[in-house]
């Protein structure tokens, strides 16, 4: 009955003016700066003044998203971890000119939700990526300098360091092409080797070697 009540409540649009309604927006497209901010720009002019727009990037700067608005004040970052409805995690990312109202809004919405958010400022990579993304490079770059398989070195982190995924599962899941964007970014950013995408996974996104969502990554899937 629940899960009926909930699927009721859902509208879905492709018409950025059925949003003007929205107290609340949160923006997942696509990973590209130019892209983000031409759409917070449209949604800037369509909801009303007080509505808090929230962006889903995983390692743009949040605070150039909301420079294309003209209430910088009610932006920030609401970091879903993937795959979103079974991750607790959401880091709240609060930018140069994020307001204290509109933050705490966002932060009780994720509560709501049933989330756990964590606070944290606008810096490349927020928390977690700025851990996790060099630390997957690093397991790729093992790989080869190990001689040791996917399956052995997933098994690896899971028996030997708890993860509940090993890393090649996990940026089977994600997506090869949105990891290597984001580790991209944060080389562009920092300039910190250890940021760079590794030749291999740049070499498979360019294959269309995707994951999951293409059959193929570092595993087949049916």
């Amino acid at each position: 009955m629940e899960r009926e009540a909930a699927v009721g409540r859902l509208r879905l649009t492709t018409e950025l003016r059925d949003l003007a309604g929205c107290d609340l927006v949160v923006e997942a497209a696509f990973e590209d700066i130019d892209v983000k901010r031409e759409l917070f720009a449209e949604l800037d002019r369509i909801v009303a003044p007080d509505a808090v727009l929230a962006t889903n990037t995983s390692a743009l700067s949040v605070t150039e998203i909301a420079a294309a608005t003209e209430r910088p004040e009610r932006v920030l970052g609401m970091h879903f971890f993937n795959p979103a409805p079974l991750m607790p995690l959401v880091e709240l990312v609060r930018a140069e000119l994020t307001g204290d109202e509109a933050y705490e809004a966002a932060c009780a919405f994720a509560e709501r939700l049933g989330k756990t958010p964590i606070r944290c400022h606008d810096t490349p990579g927020f928390v977690v990526n700025r851990v996790l993304i060099p630390l997957l490079n690093d397991c790729v770059r093992v790989l080869d300098e190990a001689g040791v398989s996917p399956e052995d070195l997933d098994a690896g982190l899971k028996q030997g360091a708890g993860w509940p995924m090993g890393p090649f599962e996990l940026v089977d899941l994600v997506g090869i092409d949105v990891h290597v964007h984001a580790s991209e970014a944060l080389w562009a950013a920092l300039r910190e080797p250890r940021m760079a995408p590794p030749p291999r996974l740049v070499a498979m996104a360019k294959a269309g070697l995707l994951g999951r969502k293409s059959g193929r990554g570092f595993y087949t899937y049916d």
